[in-house]
């Protein structure tokens, strides 16, 4: 850990030394820019004038919503009691053992238990790690960003898009849990890598499994050092750098050092701790945001009924400026809500892949609520706090690349949100500048599990590869501090997006299985 931290300040101060002359943000903006507008062109093609990705993600959620019989409505409260723990005695918790060793692949030893069949962690940890993957600053910079592209229909949207992921999440989880691997130890490999490979082989399509599930772990570990890492550290450096009054490049840097090592410490001890921190962290978090949040949108209790009327009217009738009408609102809302509770692009069902429990199906109707606290409750609300700030008039919609300009000022992301929340809660800088960190240090957290998991697909599980992933993951987090959003969201996107084609491969060919596991699954809880 010390030679981690000491190499992690080595780039801090380095970044620093050149910040000044060399314009280090510039320097990492024209980085990320080639691997960003290659992506975006190849993901975003256009079929009809609509960007396939969106379509692909959008048709397969409304789909399987259909094929399933709506699960995403008729099993959430089934999906409630799992979470609580009503079945856990259908989930066959057997003895115990432990391993003799000090520490195996980033697990402590006294919390290996229960784990050689049934997984690591209990539903509600694998939902708050899964969560805590997709809550992050795309509840606040997202929703804002959305906002200010598209106006204020853009938010009907994404709650639209949240509904139908719903379904998408109970699919793509319950096959993470389907074909998981675990180890001697008892430690879980999951994933879409994992189904993709082994799903695929089963159906007799080995290569086709193998490149797909190589190309999906590649997007993963994109993803994870761009939207799981760079974006968050970047809106948290952005958010403190106001509060605290500073400007310079050398002082995102060293923002980012001090995140580095606050995430550092957590990650070095595997998905144990990982959901033990998340387990508290996202409640904690979560509840107090929606309180904020609820505060204002209940202070301005006239406005509400106007605020969801303008949501509605504009989402049909968009008057933001080059938003391009119906469809060009519709396309902002969904790509703002795929990238911010990820349902279709599979990273979720790596984190409930090691949920102890026998029955997959059990775990996968826990992760249709990840798309429903993350889009249709959190985002929702950051979206009616926006709405009704600005029946005053602050900002235009529709701002060249999300910045709009308030009180003569240029603000983006969290920056708008910010204005909104400062406008009725004293001293809501500093809230929401923890609020901001907080959710950026958990989605931080849980992605570099992700990413981690598919290094390790790819490269091997021992303790050398492990460490090259932690370095790299935590190095991102001070160059996501130093650079632009643009930059980084571009990029992000693109990681994000690309996941989406390999696993829904996987998706397509498997999901007639998960029909026959949730039948068995409901049977069982019937009886």
């Amino acid at each position: 850990m010390k030679k981690l931290l000491s190499f992690l300040f080595f780039i801090s101060m380095s970044f620093s030394a050149v910040a000044q002359e060399a314009g280090l943000d510039q320097k990492i903006d024209q980085a990320f820019k080639p691997v960003s507008d290659f992506f975006n062109t190849v993901i975003f093609f256009p079929v009809f004038g609509t960007p396939f990705v969106l379509i692909l993600l959008v048709g397969s959620a409304l789909f399987f919503t259909i094929y399933f019989g709506f699960p995403n409505i008729r099993h959430f409260g089934a999906a409630i009691n799992v979470v609580r723990g009503k079945y856990d005695d259908l989930e066959g918790q057997g003895g115990v053992h432990k391993s003799e060793v000090n520490e195996v692949d980033g697990d402590l030893p006294d919390t290996i238990k229960d784990e050689s069949e049934e997984g690591e962690v209990s539903h509600f940890q694998a939902l708050a790690t899964a969560v805590s993957g997709t809550v992050g600053n795309g509840n606040i910079a997202g929703v804002a960003l959305a906002i200010a592209l598209g106006g204020p229909g853009a938010t009907f949207w994404m709650i639209i898009c949240g509904l139908l992921g719903m379904s998408t999440k109970f699919v793509e989880c319950t096959l993470g849990v389907q074909y998981r691997d675990v180890d001697e130890n008892g430690v879980v490999f999951g994933g879409p890598m994992y189904y993709i490979k082994k799903g695929l082989a089963n159906k007799g399509f080995v290569q086709l499994g193998k490149v797909a599930a190589a190309l999906f772990a590649i997007f993963c570990i994109g993803g994870s050092f761009g939207g799981g890492n760079a974006a968050q550290s970047n809106q948290a450096t952005i958010v403190l750098k106001e509060l605290l009054g500073l400007e310079s490049t050398i002082a995102g840097t060293m923002i980012g050092l001090v995140l580095a090592v606050l995430v550092g410490i957590i990650i070095i001890g595997g998905i144990k701790r990982i959901a033990s921190v998340t387990e508290k962290i996202v409640p904690f978090m979560a509840v107090l945001y929606i309180v904020a949040c609820l505060y204002i949108i209940l202070s301005n209790f006239t406005l509400i009924d106007d605020a969801i009327g303008t949501i509605f009217r504009e989402a049909f009738n968009p008057r933001a400026a080059g938003v391009g009408g119906v469809i060009g609102v519709l396309l902002i809302g969904f790509r703002r809500a795929a990238f911010s509770n990820e349902a279709g692009a599979g990273s979720a069902s790596i984190a409930h892949s090691a949920v102890k429990t026998k029955h997959s199906a059990s775990e996968g109707l826990v992760a249709l609520l990840e798309p429903f606290i993350d889009t249709v409750l959190i985002c929702s609300m950051t979206a009616l706090v926006i709405v009704i700030f600005n029946m005053g008039g602050y900002f235009e919609y529709g701002g060249v690349n999300g910045v709009v300009m308030i009180d003569g000022l240029p603000y983006e992301g969290a920056g708008i949100t910010s204005q909104a929340f400062a406008n009725y809660i004293p001293y809501s800088s500093i809230f929401l500048t923890v609020a901001v960190v907080l959710f950026a240090v958990s989605t931080m957290i849980s992605w570099s599990y992700y990413g981690l998991q598919s290094w390790k697909f790819l490269f091997g599980r021992g303790k050398r590869t492990d460490l090259t992933y932690k370095v790299l993951f935590l190095v991102f987090i001070v160059i996501g501090a130093a650079a632009s959003m643009d930059s980084i969201w571009a990029f992000s996107d693109a990681m994000i997006f690309a996941m989406v084609f390999p696993n829904m491969i996987g998706l397509y060919f498997l999901f007639p299985e998960v029909k026959q596991l949730l039948r068995t699954y409901l049977k069982a809880i019937k009886g």
